[in-house]
């Protein structure tokens, strides 16, 4: 995709289809799953996906040039919305006030078996 406007920073994945953060005009736009450092999914516990995921987020966005601190908006993609609770816990030990605007959405499934939570952010450039 020439766009060159838009930067893409890619995946470390480098088997991935997905950029790891889009950026426009100091608007940066990350999906991220319940994946370790080292790559493998992380499919246990809600607990553990959610902390997987936002830790993804985090690393994500801080090697774009950004920090949790800038996140203006986050969708959260649950297929069991009684784990809503569970992800607001860990939620809360990598956000403050003032919160970002943010959605929960209760999905039938994602992109892997036993994946229970993704999460798309939109942050401000550091």
């Amino acid at each position: 995709m020439a766009n060159n406007d838009i930067i893409y920073t890619p995946d470390p994945d480098a088997d991935s289809i997905s950029s790891d953060v889009a950026e426009y005009n100091g608007i940066l736009v990350s999906t991220q799953i319940p994946v370790h450092a080292d790559g493998s999914l992380a499919l246990g516990d809600i607990t553990t996906q959610c902390e997987c995921t936002l830790q993804a987020l985090k690393v994500a966005l801080e090697r774009a040039g950004s920090s949790m601190d800038r996140v203006l908006h986050l969708t959260i993609y649950l297929t069991d919305m009684a784990d809503r609770a569970a992800f607001n816990e860990v939620y809360q030990r990598f956000f403050s006030k003032p919160w970002p605007v943010r959605a929960a959405v209760g999905v039938a499934s994602l992109a892997f078996e036993g994946m229970r939570v993704e999460v798309t952010a939109m942050a401000a450039k550091g």
